[in-house]
């Protein structure tokens, strides 16, 4: 009697990382925030830069502080977004360039978990860059706020996590450091000139002003602007979060499906 010989063992089948994973998640974020610990320049343009930038705009309007009132609000939300941007995207391309994403997604990290992370990262500085400024605009600049500036303060984090968003999104279309910061223009400075920091959108061609109503910056500065004028919150501002926070986890996403691996 023979017996057949064992059938050699065959491999399973490799299991994808599922779509998100909050332990993947954080120690992506933590390795992040690691890496920024040992580069206090980056620190210091997420933080202090837009501190700088509103005791600068302060002293310009000294002898008319009630301009300062009247921007001071809408660009306590811009300047985090545009340092947000700038520095997130640039940090993740170094990544691609590096051949660290690639590293990283050949291990069981998915591009949820991995964008997830870097927002989460980036995010914590945020908050930390929001707080700084919107307490400096307030309490030491003497900024004339109507509502309450935890309101401020929410605006902003949100201002400054879509930046992050943003500039996450980016970076998978840029080949280099340079190209990221040509994003800037293409992606930031129509929401500036649309936003109504210059006029009121209503003001605007009436095909600006529609241009105007899709771009998240609008809804921002808006929302800077309702606390400024109401002591209570109105329904306009809860839009104005809800579509500011919308856009934000929206580009995130669209941030992880073109995310790539490397750059050509």
């Amino acid at each position: 009697m023979t017996t057949s010989a064992p059938h050699a063992a065959t491999p399973g089948p490799i299991t994808p990382p599922s779509a998100f994973n909050a332990s993947r998640t954080t120690a992506t974020a933590a390795r992040v925030l690691r890496q920024l610990r040992h580069d206090p320049r980056t620190v210091a343009l997420m933080v202090l830069v837009p501190c700088v930038m509103l005791v600068l705009l302060r002293y310009v309007f000294d002898a008319s502080p009630r301009t300062f009132d009247d921007i001071g609000a809408s660009l306590l939300g811009i300047f985090p977004l545009i340092t947000m941007f700038l520095v997130t995207s640039i940090a993740t391309l170094r990544e691609r360039t590096s051949g660290t994403l690639e590293r990283l997604l050949a291990m069981p990290l998915g591009k949820a978990d991995l964008i997830a992370g870097y927002a989460l990262a980036f995010g914590t500085l945020a908050i930390i860059q929001s707080a700084l400024a919107t307490g400096l605009a307030v309490w030491f600049l003497g900024l004339d706020v109507t509502g309450s500036p935890w309101l401020l303060l929410l605006v902003a984090l949100l201002d400054a996590l879509l930046g992050t968003a943003l500039g996450l999104f980016v970076s998978a279309f840029a080949a280099s450091e340079f190209q990221a910061v040509q994003f800037m223009p293409a992606v930031i400075f129509p929401q500036l000139l649309l936003c109504g920091l210059f006029t009121p959108r209503d003001q605007m061609h009436p095909v600006l002003e529609a241009i105007s109503d899709v771009l998240p910056m609008s809804y921002a500065v808006d929302g800077m602007n309702e606390v400024m004028r109401h002591t209570d919150m109105t329904a306009t501002f809860v839009r104005d979060v809800l579509i500011v926070a919308g856009c934000a986890l929206l580009v995130l996403g669209l941030g992880a499906a073109t995310l790539r691996r490397r750059t050509p």
